[in-house]
């Protein structure tokens, strides 16, 4: 990136403040909170990837998973989490801001690829320029912040979301006694690993690394397919001819069971190395200062799960562990949405949520009450594009297709490397599914679903027309009109509307301005015109040294005599500004 060096300008100038607020889905109050936790805890985020109720904590037992066992044992488990997307993109967004994806330009999978398709520019989302990722606002706490290390948010993060986001990223690379907020992905248990030949996605080894940076990865630079032919093949976890429950909407073949058994098995090579990283806090001495977040960014990877908004592709588990155990081998029943994660940390650090944040607290100093509802919006994947929202209370869930005409089954490429679903393609061509199986493929769909989840949890028999449900079908028809309008929605916007929209009118991405530095005696400050634009700024030595992570500019800056500056600014859905060079 070009760099511009500016003199020094002594003139005083001050921070340009953020405006704007958005509507929010609930009003935060300040309450005691429910649980006697450090006031500035360690947090730890163990993420995995397209993720159903698996595992034994929820009920089944199918592959052990001793270390998600043992977290459950000495935690609370919360069987009703809801992703706000069947796919990561979108539902990342969400959990990295606090804000409904498809209210921010978030909602297509993805923003910026398929324009060969699509024949649209590539663009991100933007969200309300007072909006900043969770992790800078608990940078700005003093919290270090680090990802490890998977980001896709629809957007690209601004410099200053964390201190390190890398596949060294750790918590051991902070200062003596400097709490933490350190999130691991883990990539094992997503679709691909459900593709054909089946083995080790070489990307996991950073997990076992405790933020060596020096360390070199076996096969790193390797094919997935010659990895696969080395000792480095994925571990049996159970056997191969172990009796899999396969849902009514999937053929009950040799196939099916095939990837079942790889669904499990790398649910159990996940778990191994989600008890590496416990490990690792344990023998830190930091586990009873520490809250433990487990969970996954949507529903299961099967076919008929990923990418729709029924439970199967919505749902998914979440376990945390308090310090000291609190609350463990417990259960708690309510709704919660990934837009409540952002307000949540911060209640948990004793800090309210921002005004503009769309979700709600469901732990620590600002806990709201708890939700009635949960919202979920499915639009393009890929090269494919729909338009459904969805709005579910504690039993009960309502779909509107804004494309009724259009049949529920999109042929996206990648879905279709799943061998599952070339079954499910050759038997539909053969004639061989059943009623249930030939859901998904019907050419049209009803402009209105509702289903009662706890009956029918597979989502099979739509109740809309049923007189005796009605009343609850105008409740839930409702309140999502009430939430489309709450979060300015408009599913039957056209994408290029859309990017119109976020671009205000213009036929380019907006680019963040260069930022304003001036200085005066040995004290620096900056700005930037760009409304709600993040600052990040680094300090190198005389001797030339740079610190690795960009820091959050909240303030004045005393520069030390023979150091050089370097600042760049960047609001969320622009490009970011060039680095501006002060000596």
């Amino acid at each position: 990136m070009n760099t511009v060096k500016l003199t020094l300008v002594f003139l005083g100038m001050l921070l340009l403040s953020c405006g704007n607020t958005s509507k929010k889905d609930t009003s935060f109050e300040a309450s005691k909170p429910i649980l006697n936790l450090p006031e500035r805890p360690n947090i730890l985020w163990l993420v995995t990837e397209d993720m159903g109720a698996y595992i034994s904590p929820f009920g089944d037992s199918t592959v052990v998973t001793p270390n998600l066992s043992k977290l459950a044992n000495e935690g609370v488990i919360y069987p009703n989490l809801y992703s706000t997307s069947g796919v990561c993109a979108p539902s990342r967004a969400a959990i990295a801001t606090g804000m409904y994806p498809s209210g921010i330009g978030a909602n297509h999978m993805r923003v910026n690829s398929y324009t060969d398709v699509t024949g649209l520019p590539p663009y991100e989302a933007v969200p309300p320029s007072e909006v900043k990722m969770i992790s800078e606002w608990l940078r700005m706490q003093g919290y270090y912040c680090t990802n490890n290390y998977k980001t896709d948010y629809q957007f690209k993060e601004p410099v200053t979301a964390w201190d390190e986001s890398s596949p060294y990223a750790h918590w051991r690379n902070r200062k003596d006694n400097q709490p933490f907020f350190a999130v691991f992905n883990f990539t094992d248990t997503h679709e691909s690993g459900l593709f054909e030949p089946y083995g080790l996605r070489e990307i996991e080894t950073r997990l076992y690394q405790a933020g060596d940076r020096n360390y070199n990865w076996k096969n790193k630079g390797q094919s997935h397919a010659k990895n696969r032919m080395t000792e480095a093949e994925t571990p049996e976890h159970l056997p191969k001819d172990t009796k899999f429950d396969i849902p009514p909407y999937l053929p009950d073949n040799n196939v099916t069971r095939r990837d079942m058994w790889k669904l499990y098995n790398n649910i159990g090579e996940m778990d191994s190395q989600v008890g590496a990283v416990l490990k690792q806090l344990e023998d830190d001495g930091l586990l009873e200062n520490t809250i433990i977040f487990f969970y996954g960014d949507h529903g299961g990877p099967l076919p008929r799960e990923k990418r729709l908004i029924y439970d199967s592709g919505l749902n998914t588990p979440m376990i945390i562990r308090f310090p000291n155990k609190l609350k463990a081998g417990t259960k708690d029943d309510q709704l919660i949405s990934f837009v409540d994660f952002a307000p949540t940390l911060l209640s948990l650090t004793g800090e309210a949520p921002k005004p503009y944040m769309q979700g709600q607290a469901f732990l620590g100093k600002y806990k709201a009450e708890e939700r009635t509802y949960i919202h979920a919006a499915a639009d393009r994947f890929d090269g494919f594009t729909d338009a459904i929202r969805a709005v579910r209370d504690g039993r009960f869930k309502y779909i509107r297709n804004y494309r009724p005409e259009q049949g529920y089954y999109l042929p996206v490429a990648y879905r279709e490397r799943i061998p599952t679903m070339q079954e499910l393609l050759k038997l539909k061509a053969e004639g061989e599914l059943n009623d249930i199986q030939m859901q998904w493929f019907r050419e049209q769909k009803p402009k209105e679903e509702l289903f009662d989840c706890q009956t029918d949890p597979y989502e099979l028999n739509n109740l809309a027309a049923n007189p005796e449900n009605q009343e609850k079908l105008k409740e839930l028809s409702a309140e999502m009109d009430r939430w489309l309008e709450t979060i300015d929605d408009n599913p039957d916007l056209p994408e290029s509307e859309l990017i119109k929209k976020l671009w205000s009118g213009k036929d380019a991405k907006p680019v963040t301005l260069q930022p304003t530095i001036t200085a005066k005696d040995d004290l620096v400050q900056i700005t930037c015109e760009t409304k709600g634009a993040s600052i990040g700024f680094k300090i190198m030595d005389q001797d030339g040294n740079t610190p690795q992570s960009w820091e959050v500019y909240q303030g004045s800056i005393q520069l030390p005599e023979g150091s050089k500056l370097m600042v760049q600014a960047h609001r969320i859905g622009y490009e970011p500004s060039e680095v501006v060079e002060l000596h």
